[in-house]
């Protein structure tokens, strides 16, 4: 007598339905507990927004051919079209025209416009030296993304959630490897375009380094993009550039990053600032081209 498939019969079809429920609840289970994009149970530990692990750290942006590419990014898309849309004033720009060495930008933050007003103010061998500070929680959540900006702007991943120590490791080697570095001390967008206490990383960074800081206010860049919006509007700008400062002997670094708060806040509300502008004749000297001195071999 012939002996009949396990799948033949009454018995065959319940161990066949039997099989294919088991299996169906075998994948309900591997869903509930695994991130189909990233392959992590729910029940390990959230990864913090922090910045990416060393082998992520953009500094491919940093180097040749990328720097090039980069330089005819901004001089024939970025630069035009920020000149186009805001039409920006830019008043300091001697300050930064001859650098001796690099410089911490600290400027008041309303807008994602902020990072390309800032650049245009600053003369091609000063943009070509600095990386501006991105939110790693923001622009560095899609990869992507991150590479993109970094491309357009030379950004490096900032985290505003942690990390004090690996924060102002990274800076300061950028720092003391020849780059200027922008901040926005405030840690994100005013949304009401007023400027916010300044939180005391840049103040820290400064007097660890021995780094110059110069003060930036941004004014008018909130009405072409302001937080929230996905498309800039054209309006007029203002981008003013303070003079250089420097920690006093014995100052701690929340004093001095109150003192920059000041300075900013300052340059927003007065006219005319001497004592942050600089005279007329402190000006002009800064103005002019720097000498080069050729040493003996």
């Amino acid at each position: 007598m012939t002996a009949k498939p396990w799948y033949s019969g009454e018995r065959g079809v319940t161990q066949l339905t039997g099989a294919i429920g088991s299996l169906v609840n075998d994948v309900r289970r591997v869903r509930r507990a695994w991130h189909w994009d990233t392959p992590r149970p729910h029940t390990w530990p959230e990864r913090g927004a922090v910045i990416p692990p060393s082998e992520s750290d953009l500094g491919w942006a940093r180097q040749e051919p990328v720097r090039t590419i980069r330089y005819l990014i901004q001089h024939g898309l970025l630069l035009p079209f920020t000149e186009a849309m805001s039409q920006p004033k830019v008043e300091g720009r001697e300050w930064v025209k001859e650098l001796d060495r690099p410089v911490i930008f600290a400027a008041n933050h309303s807008s994602h416009a902020d990072t390309s007003l800032i650049l245009h103010a600053l003369t091609d061998t000063a943009r070509d030296r600095t990386v501006v500070a991105a939110a790693a929680d923001y622009w560095f959540k899609r990869p992507l993304m991150g590479n993109i900006v970094s491309l357009f702007l030379n950004t490096f991943p900032f985290s505003r959630t942690g990390g004090a120590q690996g924060q102002l490791h990274a800076s300061s080697t950028l720092l003391k490897s020849g780059w200027n570095l922008v901040l926005f001390p405030e840690g994100s967008r005013s949304q009401d375009g007023r400027i916010h206490e300044f939180k005391p990383g840049v103040g820290h960074l400064a007097n660890e380094t021995r780094t110059p800081v110069v003060p930036v206010h941004i004014r008018g860049a909130q009405r072409i993009m302001p937080k929230g919006q996905k498309l800039p509007l054209p309006a007029q700008a203002r981008v003013r550039i303070g003079k250089p400062m420097t920690p006093k002997p014995g100052e701690g670094s929340r004093e001095f990053t109150t003192r920059v708060e000041k300075a900013v806040r300052t340059l927003a509300e007065t006219p005319k600032a001497e004592d942050l502008q600089g005279t007329w004749i402190e000006r002009w000297r800064a103005s002019k081209p720097r000498e080069l001195v050729y040493g003996e071999d």
